[in-house]
């Protein structure tokens, strides 16, 4: 029986599985969004990831990628979001596989994702979700995270959320 996954940094030699594992998890989430396009985040994941701010996570089980989590520096394409002069990342790509979900690894991936981004001395972490996404809005409040803003969009209704360190 295999004691359960194993959280890790991503490695170079990881990559390409990593990258194929997001592009799969996207497109069942979001079937509106392309498959064939490669956010800019996948397409430099090396230089973000690896060699720049951002950081990502994998959880393997017998070897096999079974869940992610990642951050990289906010952008502040936001505008009603004021984080200048505070070291904010964005968190990005929580996939878990669906079989290895309501375990707590989602929340063990956070933890130590948030142990890295205090090593990195960040202020805030931001992400944003959709009511669509089914638990997520709760999930993340139950990681300490509030609600700071949702857009009027009547489809994605974008939730903005904040977790100050």
């Amino acid at each position: 029986m295999s004691p359960g996954p194993i959280i890790q940094a991503v490695t170079a030699a990881d990559i390409p599985e990593v990258v194929r594992f997001v592009l799969q998890a996207r497109a069942e989430l979001f079937h509106t969004l392309s498959a064939t396009g490669m956010p800019a985040d996948l397409a430099d994941f090396e230089a973000i990831y690896l060699h720049g701010d951002g950081r990502f996570l994998i959880a393997r089980d017998e070897g096999q990628i079974v869940a992610v989590i990642g951050y990289l520096p906010y952008d502040g394409r936001f505008p009603q979001l004021n984080y200048h002069g505070r070291k904010t990342v964005e968190v990005v790509r929580l996939f878990v596989l669906p079989a290895f979900r309501r375990f707590g690894l989602a929340g063990e991936l956070y933890r130590a994702l948030e142990t890295q981004a205090k090593a990195q001395r960040v202020a805030v972490m931001y992400l944003h979700t959709h009511p669509f996404l089914p638990g997520a809005i709760d999930f993340w409040l139950r990681q300490g995270f509030e609600v700071v803003d949702v857009d009027a969009d009547p489809v994605w209704r974008t939730t903005h959320m904040q977790r100050t360190l």
